[in-house]
């Protein structure tokens, strides 16, 4: 499983670099292209129409000649709405909308429209194929003309949706809901789990700054049971690693044994300079909150999409808490590794806090976040009625320091969890 999830890793990581798809696709059209020539040595020889050459080349000149100038169209289509969503949701948002996979298969399909056009083209003119081969490259080509019209139609759907503040907050959700599932399976990501922190060992620091991204823990359990050890993780993927802050502790179980080679052990950590969605539970939470704040700003005074957030936020914390209460059994694979859990405390500073500090002089942010904390408090465990009762009281005495209207603040009083508890 473990081992799946760091394949699924890196290979999420190349999905959402803009010129992987378009290079597959390119690949595969070249192979298409000159495969076409293997007809002549089939049985299809016997049985394929004749087809003049005349028209295979002409279809594949109008293909050559329109599909570049569309790919460059796709561009500048998908770039405008990169940039539109950076700048109306938060810039945390430009990866996910990037790795849209309706707007890269676009491109790929194009691209690689292009490419099997002139490679075919070029080796019709230089005799390559056949009567067979002329009759399945017609074929061919017919085929590349549906998917491109198909593709073209899928498209234009989505560019119109694609860099959209709604489109962006749906994907960003949807973003954070599948890591939060993936989480709930894995609470502890295969290892026994650590209780309270626990900073006894060998500590192990790390030369890079910055975030941990993933933990290839087939590798730290590779490195712990040749050297007959236990590894304790501190920083897990969304934490902020820099040279004084040790990655993991080592306890070695055999004093004259083998020690762990420090760069090997920092080669399971993937850090970078930014946070991923992937694999970063916190994270999805952190970019909602910036797209509320940003609209809570007084620049663009936009409570509706705040509200919108809290929304959001309720239902990532209802699946959250419910899939804790179920206090699923975990397998541990990894009987040499052990992980912190992620801090509920932080999670509900994520997600409320920048919204009690900014919509604080808001009446109606400030009601739906009181409604939405008693919502999570009612299906929630004691700790997660704790926080929500603690959010409630730190929402509005913000809210009293921010408001002027009165009335307001005792509507407001009315409607919180921490006086109804």
């Amino acid at each position: 499983m473990i081992m799946k999830k760091n394949v699924e890793f890196y290979y999420k990581r190349l999905l959402g670099r803009l010129w992987f798809r378009p290079l597959l696709f390119c690949l595969l059209s070249i192979a298409v292209a000159l495969l076409a020539q293997l007809a002549d040595n089939s049985f299809i020889a016997d049985i394929a129409p004749a087809i003049e050459k005349s028209s295979v080349e002409e279809l594949l000149s109008i293909l050559s000649a329109t599909m570049l100038v569309i790919a460059i169209f796709a561009v500048g289509s998908m770039l405008s709405a990169f940039s539109a969503a950076s700048s109306s949701a938060t810039p945390r948002s430009f990866k996910l909308v990037v790795a849209d996979d309706v707007s890269q298969n676009a491109l790929s399909v194009y691209i690689g429209s292009f490419i099997f056009s002139i490679v075919a083209l070029v080796a019709l003119k230089n005799g390559y194929y056949g009567q067979a081969g002329y009759f399945t490259l017609f074929i061919l080509t017919l085929l590349v003309f549906a998917v491109v019209i198909i593709t073209f139609l899928r498209w234009v759907e989505r560019i119109s949706k694609l860099g959209r503040l709604g489109h962006t907050i749906q994907k960003i959700e949807e973003a954070t809901k599948k890591v939060l599932i993936n989480r709930l399976e894995q609470p502890y990501l295969g290892c026994h789990p650590i209780k309270e922190s626990i900073e006894s060992g060998t500590p192990v620091y790390t030369k890079e700054m910055g975030y941990v991204l993933h933990i290839n823990m087939d590798k730290l359990q590779e490195l712990a049971s040749d050297s007959n050890a236990l590894i304790t993780v501190v920083c897990i993927p969304g934490r902020f690693v820099s040279p004084e802050k040790p990655l993991v502790y080592i306890t070695y179980q055999d004093a004259n044994g083998n020690t762990i080679d420090n760069e090997e052990l920092e080669k399971a950590f993937s850090i970078d300079d930014n946070r991923s969605f992937y694999d970063d539970p916190r994270f999805g939470l952190i970019v909602l909150s910036e797209i509320a704040s940003r609209a809570l700003s007084p620049g663009i005074n936009d409570p509706g999409t705040a509200i919108a957030i809290i929304a959001s936020h309720i239902r990532l914390f209802s699946l959250w808490v419910i899939g804790i209460k179920k206090e699923k059994t975990e397998t541990v694979k990894y009987n040499r590794i052990s992980v912190p859990a992620i801090s509920l405390a932080d999670m509900f500073d994520d997600a409320f806090r920048p919204i009690e500090r900014d919509g604080a002089g808001n009446i109606e942010v400030m009601i739906r976040l009181q409604k939405a904390l008693i919502t999570i408090a009612h299906i929630g465990n004691t700790e997660v009625k704790e926080l929500a009762i603690l959010h409630s009281r730190q929402a509005f005495e913000r809210a009293e320091i921010a408001m002027d209207y009165k009335n307001d603040l005792v509507v407001l009083k009315k409607e919180s969890l921490f006086s109804k508890s």
